[in-house]
């Protein structure tokens, strides 16, 4: 019997127990997938705590991207077959040995990309994608500054934004952080541990301040990310690993220039068919191309989980953590 890691009661990385699963058949526009690698994310603790409500209630399966080989094909799939190679960023149940999927979720993977890339590149990869591309469409000339540089989608943002013409800006917590964002596209790191990052932002960019912000810490760097953008530029918060952004009254948009704000996800970005492919193939090409390397910093058994959680939380780790089942 297959094995998954679920969550049976909010809480701590404790919660997450590795125990046995049933999975029957695939039915209609399903596929069996088993999984050679599966990606660790942040919005994966959300779930687990409760932060974010699980679709389906408790138990939960946590984990929402992976790749694997097709096992199996229900009736009326005809663009798969068992042995192809897939990756997939949703629907959540990902922290498993295999899974029934529906194929309309999932990607075959290119012969120039490996499964462990793969894993740790699929919602991180096309998060990157949809806020440089389509979020905010970076051109040559502008001047991004990107919050936890040295994270999973921040290392893949600062060689895609450098690609795409930008001064790349980031803050890091650390020497060691900041070293390996530098090495991974961004001109500037700063370390706003010890560091005023908005007094450091207006003498990067000569007081002109930033095309846009994009922030995945939350609670730490509001309001003052609003203060390194320039009028009319853009505020992107994607994420929370510090806590919630508080209520705040819009006003504050008009009174720091007339702001614009957005609070995007990856499944609005990639809700139709045309759209995942677009995203995941832009992914690809860069990834194939060597424009934007992929490294995997950690490797955890998919039974040691908790762990994975617990370094994550514990911004013990830099770049793409994986499970291996």
């Amino acid at each position: 019997m297959p094995k998954a890691v679920r969550v049976h009661a909010h809480g701590g990385p404790e919660v997450l127990t590795f125990e046995d699963v049933e999975i029957g058949a695939p039915g209609a526009g399903e596929a069996l997938v088993r999984h050679t690698a599966i990606g660790v994310n942040y919005l994966d603790t959300y779930f687990r705590t409760g932060l974010y409500p699980a679709p389906n209630g408790l138990p939960l399966t946590a984990g929402n991207e992976a790749a694997g080989v097709v096992d199996a094909v229900g009736p009326g799939v005809d663009w798969l077959k068992p042995g192809d190679r897939v990756a997939y960023a949703s629907p959540i149940g990902a922290y498993c040995e295999a899974r029934v999927m529906p194929v309309a979720t999932l990607v075959k993977l290119p012969d120039d990309v490996s499964d462990e890339q793969a894993a740790g590149m699929m919602l991180k990869g096309m998060t990157a994608e949809y806020l440089l591309r389509r979020t905010f469409a970076v051109k040559p000339g502008d001047t991004i500054l990107y919050h936890a540089a040295a994270g999973g989608v921040g290392l893949l943002v600062g060689q895609w934004a450098k690609h795409l013409g930008a001064t790349v800006i980031g803050t890091a917590s650390n020497s060691d952080k900041i070293a390996l964002a530098k090495a991974h596209g961004y001109d500037h790191v700063i370390d706003y541990s010890s560091k005023d990052f908005v007094a450091e932002v207006k003498d990067i960019t000569g007081g002109k301040m930033c095309d846009v912000v994009y922030d995945s810490v939350g609670k730490d760097t509001f309001p003052a990310s609003l203060d390194c953008i320039r009028p009319r530029g853009l505020f992107v918060s994607f994420g929370q690993s510090s806590g919630p952004i508080p209520p705040f009254n819009l006003a504050i948009l008009s009174q720091k220039g007339s702001l614009f704000a957005t609070r995007p996800t990856l499944f609005a970005y990639v809700a139709s068919r045309a759209d995942l492919e677009a995203s995941a193939n832009a992914l690809f090409d860069v990834v194939a191309k060597g424009i934007v390397s992929v490294e995997v910093n950690q490797r955890y058994a998919l039974k040691d989980a908790a762990q994975a959680h617990a370094d994550l939380e514990g911004r013990k780790t830099t770049g793409t953590s994986i499970l291996l089942p």
